[in-house]
């Protein structure tokens, strides 16, 4: 069996430049991973199979569509294999949770089938298929800290700030990328420098109208070195200096009903 991680992704910036014709838009954006995420499983077996276990599995059974399904259906067309397959998700973080989950499994799946068949995971090949699934998926596949550019598949890697503490906070709601996306003002405010703290999210304002809670996650992360929100939200992060002061920061907000997670980037 192989075992393969689908560890969350974070915004640690993300600029947006202008709509494009194509419906997307241009973006800057400075990836980063974190040690935690989902877990993809892959075996040989004797007909396809594919299965989601874990404490956020029971919001993807029941879907027509899965991108672990569809990263596996494209890797066979790309690389020409049939050979069936059991491939189990162990789903450990929110969903429609701007963490890059589902793009984030089906990354991981498409090097669990890389490793599977013996395929070098810096194959064009594989990051084509990723640009095909999702504009974050080629990051993921990556899985380290770069900037992105266009849709945020033009990758450029870069020195992240491995093993920061970090906390996750998600107030346990879904939010709409295209609806978030939708509210953007269409005020380009500048290009992304790559440092965090210099930059921003220009996705904030819009997310937080969708969903008024992320304002509240925000101002209780607003004594950390840095808080924002990935993605489009809603999930938030906040980087700290210590673990000790990550885990001290979880404790002070238990009490609320959301989902935290203390973990560390890659």
């Amino acid at each position: 069996m192989i075992i393969e991680p689908a560890p969350a992704k974070l915004n640690l910036a993300l600029h947006v430049r202008r709509r494009r014709v194509d419906g997307y838009h241009d973006l800057e954006t400075l990836f980063a991973f974190c040690r935690d995420g989902d877990v993809i499983t892959l075996a040989p077996a004797r007909e396809d199979s594919f299965t989601i276990t874990g404490p956020f599995g029971a919001a993807l059974n029941g879907e027509g569509s899965n991108l672990v399904t569809r990263a596996r259906d494209a890797f066979r067309a790309a690389f020409d294999v049939t050979d069936p397959c059991a491939i189990g998700l162990e789903k450990n973080l929110p969903v429609a949770s701007g963490i890059g989950g589902g793009s984030a499994d089906a990354a991981a799946t498409l090097r669990a089938l890389a490793r599977l068949h013996g395929i070098a995971s810096e194959d064009p090949r594989l990051f084509a298929i990723a640009a095909a699934l999702g504009a974050d998926v080629p990051a993921c596949l990556l899985g380290r800290s770069a900037i992105g550019y266009g849709k945020g598949d033009d990758l450029h890697p870069v020195e992240g700030p491995s093993g920061t503490a970090v906390l996750l906070v998600n107030p346990g709601i879904a939010v709409s990328t295209a609806r978030v996306f939708a509210g953007w003002d269409g005020v380009d405010r500048g290009p992304i420098t790559g440092d965090p703290a210099a930059d921003r999210n220009d996705l904030t304002v819009p997310a937080i109208a969708a969903a008024p809670v992320i304002a509240e996650v925000l101002a209780a992360l607003h004594g950390a070195p840095l808080a924002r929100m990935s993605g489009s939200g809603a999930t938030c992060f906040a980087l700290y200096d210590t673990q000790e002061a990550a885990n001290a920061a979880a404790l002070g907000i238990a009490n609320r009903d959301w989902w935290i997670h203390v973990t560390n980037l890659r």
